[in-house]
């Protein structure tokens, strides 16, 4: 006798859910500005308005940040966003307090969804507060280790978090 199984899950999840993982993210955020003192607070704030604007809008894939002192990569962490995330557990914010050095400079990189074309474009013009730019960078941080990480997750919709240090 053979058994099969098949097992479907559909996630669904609103505004709401996305608002509640990025206040997570936007906590996470401002204590790697304060800690290692690479951006403001309201820098850091400015920066969480707009990927939270880019991920209800369904435009964010992927962001990262990374502590940089004299050009070299000190710690980073990756947030890769997750429309699935019923396997997910949620963590709370924190781990993430980061050394200061001197000369420190947080690169924030983001990575967009297919769907931010031309005409998403267009209709966030004006509504984000950092002027975006293009950049060729590698962030594999190839010069860093994997040293765990958090999920942040609100019914179908989560953040995974990688972090990374020397």
């Amino acid at each position: 006798m053979t058994y099969t199984t098949s097992n479907s899950h559909t996630y669904t999840y609103s505004t709401t859910d996305i608002e509640t993982v990025m206040r997570r993210f936007t906590a996470d955020l401002v204590m790697i500005a304060q800690s290692s003192g690479g951006m403001t607070e309201a820098e850091a704030r400015k920066y969480a308005h707009d990927i939270e604007l880019l991920a209800k809008h369904g435009y964010l894939k992927k962001v990262d940040i990374t502590l940089l002192s004299n050009s070299q990569e000190i710690k980073a962490t990756q947030y890769v966003v997750n429309t699935d995330s019923g396997a997910l557990t949620t963590s709370r914010p924190g781990g993430v307090l980061w050394p200061k050095l001197p000369n420190p400079h947080l690169r924030i990189l983001i990575w967009y969804t297919d769907a931010y074309d031309t005409a998403a474009r267009q209709s966030l013009l004006g509504r984000l507060l950092i002027s975006w730019t293009t950049l060729n960078v590698d962030a594999s941080h190839s010069t860093l280790k994997q040293s765990g990480g958090r999920d942040y997750t609100s019914n179908g919709w989560g953040l995974q978090r990688l972090d990374f240090a020397a």
